[in-house]
């Protein structure tokens, strides 16, 4: 079996916001798939601190990762070998490369099992007052300035002629450059939801205002995890 295993968003985040599950199925196998070994570790060890470290076989998946690099663990799992797969923050396979295991398995009848957890991409949409029928998630903008400047106007432009919601992220460490974009190229009448910190319970910071009214209330978001919504 493969478990799909949420991680934390916020290394602050109470233990109880989690469903025992998690604790379960991390102690159900030694096994995992993780992009960082060192960040897998302190997940690991936050939910299932007596769990032994030594035992871990963390297999790397990550954006690099070919399917050569796999076939150790594929062949593990033919045998009958559960394994976890693992995020850096929130679910597996959402802005994560985790689902080219998770179609492998289909593909070779092995069970996948979900188990609960936090999406800052979907908490972000909740909270922020937008359409959550509809919407599109795009992962990071161009970083290129003429890509970019065209890319927030042309999601303005989905907002206001489809009514669909825009979620997009960035680097933590590009989060103030991006906001200042995106004071300049949106309309001040435009709404964007910025939300921070998902999940830490003295630093959490989720807004939804006019680009105008940003322009008043300037947040400070370098290398702070952060999720991007227009809508209206």
């Amino acid at each position: 079996m493969l478990f799909l295993i949420p991680a934390y968003l916020s290394e602050n985040t109470p233990i109880n916001f989690f469903a025992p599950a998690v604790k379960e199925y991390i102690l159900k196998t030694d096994y995992f798939f993780v992009e960082n070994d060192k960040t897998a570790r302190k997940v690991i060890k936050f939910f299932a601190p007596e769990k032994k470290q030594a035992d871990l076989k963390l297999f790397i998946l990550d954006k690099n990762t070919q399917r050569k690099d796999l076939q150790e663990a594929q062949m593990l799992m033919k045998k009958g070998q559960d394994f976890g797969l693992l995020s850096e923050a929130g679910l597996p396979c959402i802005a994560d490369p985790g689902n080219v295991m998770v179609a492998w398995c289909h593909e070779n009848a092995v069970k996948v099992i979900p188990i609960n957890g936090p999406s800052s991409i979907i908490m972000a949409l909740t909270s922020s007052g937008f359409n959550g029928q509809e919407f599109t998630f795009h992962g990071y903008l161009p970083i290129d300035k003429s890509d970019k400047k065209a890319k927030i106007r042309w999601l303005e432009n989905q907002v206001q002629t489809t009514g669909y919601s825009q979620i997009f992220m960035e680097t933590p460490y590009r989060n103030n450059p991006l906001f200042e974009d995106l004071c300049k190229f949106l309309a001040p009448t435009t709404k964007l939801c910025i939300a921070a910190n998902i999940n830490d319970p003295n630093d959490e910071f989720i807004k939804t205002l006019t680009i105008k009214d940003w322009l008043k209330n300037k947040p400070e978001l370098h290398k702070i995890p952060a999720v991007f919504v227009l809508g209206k």
